[in-house]
C-alpha cells in the first residue's frame, strides 16, 4: 500500500514531487490476479486509468456503492488529462467499466479459483468515506491444510461518525495489514471540535470576511456540510429565541444580529457537489445519528444555504492543497487577516497544507506555481474531523475481537508515526499475553 500511495499521491512525502515523470507505473504486474479499490478518493484509484495501457487486464474489485462512484472520479481526472478528445476519454471510460466487478457487501466470494489456489474474499464496510471497505482474504492452498487468514484495513473509519455507521472489526484475523494514518495521536471529542467548528464562520462574519477549508470532494466535504448544516440551525434557533426575548423586555439593548440563516456555503469543485447529491440519495446508508437527527424532523438532505456549481474547466480532487482548484481559491485570500482558513484534517509532510498550516497565522509564506505568497489569513486546525480512525479507534479494529492476529504490518504514513502506532499495538498485544509480530515498511 504505501508503494502504490507514493505513485497516485505524490503529495504524501517530502520526497515525492507531482508530474508526468512519476505517472509510470514501475511494480511488476504479471502476478498480480485483480486489483481492490478500497475508496474511490482519487488518490487510491486515480491509476487505474494508467493499468490498461501496462497490459493489466485483471479485474477492479470494489464494493456496490464504490462501483458507482469509480466511473465519476475516473471521468473527473481523465477529462482533466484529455480534456480535448472526448472520444478519448469515453473510450478510456469504457474499458476501464469492462473491469469492475461490484460484490456486494458482507458476502464470501471465490475470485481466483485454480487447482493450487482457492481465494476466498469478502468487503467488509470500513466506512471512511460512502462506499470505503476493508478487505477479508481466505487463501486456500492445495498443499497446505493450515488456513490463514488475511485482513487489510484499507483506510478505517472514526468510529461513531456523525453520517456513516461505525465499522465493525473483523471475527477472526491471523495476518493483518493495517493503516497507521492516525495511530500516532487521539482525536478531539466531538463537542469540544464543533464549538471550535462554530467559532470560524463567527469570526468572518464579523469581519467582512470569507472561511475556506480545504477538504477532498468525497467524503470530508459531506461531513463538514452535516456539521455546518446543525450549526446554522441552532444558531438560527437561539437567536430566535434571543430575539423574541429581547422584544418582551423595551429596556433590553440588542446585540448586532449575524445572519446565519442565510449563510452561504459553497463546494469549491463541482465534483464536491455531484457527491453531495449522491450522499443525500443514499441516506439508507448513514450512521445511527444523521437517520435519527432525521426522524426528528431535521431536514439534512435539504440545505438551502448551498450554493453549487456544476462544471469547471479543469480539477483535481486534493485536501492536500497541492493542485486543482483550491490553490486558486487559497491564492485570492491570502493576503487578508479577516478571511479564515481551517484544516480539518491530516496534511502530510512536503505537501502546500502542511506548509500553510505551519505558516499561518505567524507571517509565513507557501509557494504555488513557483510563485511565494504571504500567508496573512487566520490559519487553524481542527483534527477532529479527520475521516481516519485515531490511534483509540485503530487499536480497538485490532483488539475488539477474540481472534487477534498473530502477524501485523503497519503502512501508510511517515516512518515516526507508524512506529508509535506500532509500538502501542505491542503493548497491548503484550499485556493481553498475546503474540503479535508487528512490521514496519
Amino acid at each position: 500500500m504505501d508503494d502504490e500511495y507514493v505513485l497516485q499521491g505524490a503529495e504524501t512525502f517530502p520526497e515525492s514531487h507531482t508530474g508526468t515523470s512519476s505517472l509510470a507505473i514501475d511494480s511488476p504486474l504479471g502476478g498480480i490476479r485483480a486489483r481492490f479499490a478500497i475508496r474511490v478518493h482519487v488518490s487510491r484509484v486515480g491509476r487505474i486509468s494508467y493499468l490498461p495501457a501496462d497490459g493489466f487486464n485483471r479485474p477492479n474489485l470494489c464494493n456496490e456503492l464504490s462501483a458507482k462512484f469509480l466511473l465519476i472520479v475516473l471521468a473527473d481526472g481523465l477529462k482533466l488529462g484529455f480534456r480535448r478528445d472526448q472520444k478519448q476519454v469515453e473510450r478510456y471510460l469504457k474499458l476501464i467499466k469492462q473491469r469492475i466487478v461490484a460484490l456486494p457487501g458482507k458476502q464470501w466470494f471465490t475470485q481466483f479459483g485454480t487447482k493450487q489456489l482457492n481465494a476466498h474474499i469478502r468487503l467488509q464496510w470500513a466506512s471512511h468515506i460512502l462506499g470505503s471497505a476493508y478487505v477479508e482474504v481466505d487463501p486456500q492452498y492445495s498443499e497446505v491444510s493450515d488456513k490463514k487468514r488475511v485482513v487489510f484495513s484499507g483506510d478505517l473509519a472514526v468510529p461513531h461518525a456523525s453520517i456513516l455507521p461505525t465499522p465493525k472489526p473483523p471475527y477472526k484475523t491471523d495476518i493483518l495489514i493495517i493503516e497507521g494514518t492516525c495511530g500516532d495521536h487521539l482525536r478531539e471529542d466531538l463537542r469540544s471540535r464543533r464549538a471550535r467548528l462554530d467559532k470560524v464562520p463567527e469570526r468572518a462574519l464579523n469581519n467582512r470576511g470569507t472561511a475556506m477549508s480545504p477538504a477532498f470532494s468525497i467524503g470530508r466535504t459531506q461531513k463538514q456540510l452535516y456539521e455546518l448544516k446543525g450549526m446554522i440551525n441552532c444558531r438560527v434557533r437561539k437567536e430566535s429565541a434571543a430575539s423574541q426575548s429581547s422584544d418582551s423586555a423595551p429596556n433590553t439593548r440588542k446585540a448586532i444580529a449575524l445572519d446565519w440563516a442565510n449563510l452561504l456555503i459553497i463546494p469549491g469543485f463541482p465534483l464536491a457537489s455531484r457527491f453531495t447529491v449522491v450522499y443525500r440519495e443514499l441516506g439508507c446508508f448513514w450512521g445511527g445519528e444523521a437517520r435519527a437527527r432525521v426522524a426528528k424532523g431535521c431536514k439534512l438532505r435539504s440545505f438551502r444555504n448551498l450554493l453549487t456549481f456544476d462544471s469547471r474547466d479543469a480539477h483535481v480532487d486534493c485536501g492536500m492543497c497541492s493542485c486543482g482548484c483550491m490553490v486558486s481559491h487559497l491564492k485570492a485570500i491570502f493576503d487578508g487577516e479577516r478571511h479564515e482558513v481551517f484544516f480539518v484534517g491530516c496534511q502530510a509532510g512536503g505537501s502546500p497544507g502542511r506548509q500553510i498550516q505551519s505558516s499561518g497565522p505567524s507571517n509565513g509564506d507557501v509557494v504555488f506555481d513557483g510563485r511565494r505568497y504571504d500567508v496573512c489569513a487566520q490559519v487553524h486546525t481542527i483534527g477532529g474531523y479527520s475521516a481516519h480512525a485515531d490511534q483509540k479507534g485503530s487499536v480497538s479494529f485490532v483488539t475488539k475481537k477474540t481472534h487477534w492476529p498473530s502477524w501485523g504490518r503497519v503502512v501508510h504514513r511517515e516512518p515516526a508515526a507508524k512506529q508509535q502506532f506500532s509500538a502501542v499495538l505491542q503493548q497491548r498485544s503484550n499485556a493481553a499475553g498475546r503474540a503479535l509480530k508487528i512490521v514496519i515498511p
